[in-house]
């Protein structure tokens, strides 16, 4: 079984040999450099050397290492249950008896059975552990990643309402517009019913969220206390139903009437010259009045 790729392998070598030399060379010259004002500037390369190359060697180790030390990250939470379960099983076993040994397993693993929010609980947090394996499988076989075959980092998940909710920190070589045209087949590899991906962080557009949904949660039957308040004697009212037309018949509906005022043409005179304006209200003042 492979556990770390090859070209992983040969990208870890490649950065491990660069970080050794970096390393050894900046570290060499700074502390040659800071030691040369005390010393002989021969005796200050010596020292910067004795100093910058086992600084440079821990750099190589950890860059080395770091295909490990990321497969130990992705299995974990796994480790620390089993290292738990079997310390737990072992410091029981040497202080107890058997039938009390055998009593407090069956009430350690009864109970959350027994009980339906322990049982929920448990299976949503074990289907955390399982999408975050699942996210991996897909990174590692559909989803495009840069040459140096580094995956993603899965960071957590916690369980939701519908489903499960997983943060991801992406390597240079992915963004979010590679993930979200494969939603459908990310949804399958994780036996869920879809798949939503969303920036987690407006300033940093590697950090990303998953949202794996399993369930519609608003399609549900909601158990309501009003109906329990309500009296089952209450008689009810019949109301009638209000008459909405439904069409519209135009020969049915009266036209106003409108009726427009007769304009009479202003006489002429004998000359053809019109007369002159006349009044416009009857009941004007007379100028003799106030002669």
């Amino acid at each position: 079984m492979t556990v770390i790729e090859a070209k992983v392998h040969r990208s870890s070598a490649r950065n491990a040999r660069l970080a050794f030399i970096l390393t050894a060379v900046i570290v060499g010259l700074l502390s040659a450099v800071v030691a040369a004002s005390s010393i002989h500037p021969i005796l200050a390369l010596f020292l910067g050397a004795a100093i910058g190359v086992p600084l440079g060697g821990l750099a190589w180790v950890l860059v080395r290492v770091w295909p490990v030390l990321r497969l130990l990250w992705w299995w974990s939470i796994e480790i620390v249950l089993t290292i738990a379960v079997i310390t737990f099983w072992v410091q029981l076993a040497n202080h107890t008896s058997t039938p009390v040994t055998l009593v407090v397993v069956a009430l350690v693993v009864g109970v959350p059975v027994a009980l339906p929010a322990c049982r929920r609980a448990v299976i949503a947090w074990t289907w955390c552990l399982v999408v975050r394996h699942r996210l991996r499988v897909c990174f590692a076989q559909f989803i495009i990643a840069n040459q140096s075959g580094s995956l993603p980092l899965i960071l957590w998940a916690r369980p939701t309402p519908v489903g499960e909710r997983v943060w991801v920190y992406l390597r240079p070589g992915l963004s979010m517009a590679d993930l979200e045209g494969r939603l459908d087949r990310i949804a399958v590899a994780c036996h869920a019913a879809t798949a939503l991906v969303e920036r987690a962080s407006d300033g940093n557009a590697a950090y990303l969220r998953f949202d794996i949904k399993r369930r519609e949660v608003l399609t549900a039957n909601v158990s309501s206390p009003l109906v329990d308040v309500i009296n089952p004697d209450t008689p009810s009212v019949d109301r009638p139903a209000p008459v909405i037309p439904t069409a519209l018949d135009l020969p049915d509906v009266d036209a106003p009437v409108i009726t427009l005022p007769v304009q009479k043409k202003p006489a002429t005179t004998a000359n053809g010259t019109k007369p002159a304006a006349a009044s416009s209200s009857t009941d004007a003042d007379d100028v003799s009045d106030w002669i």
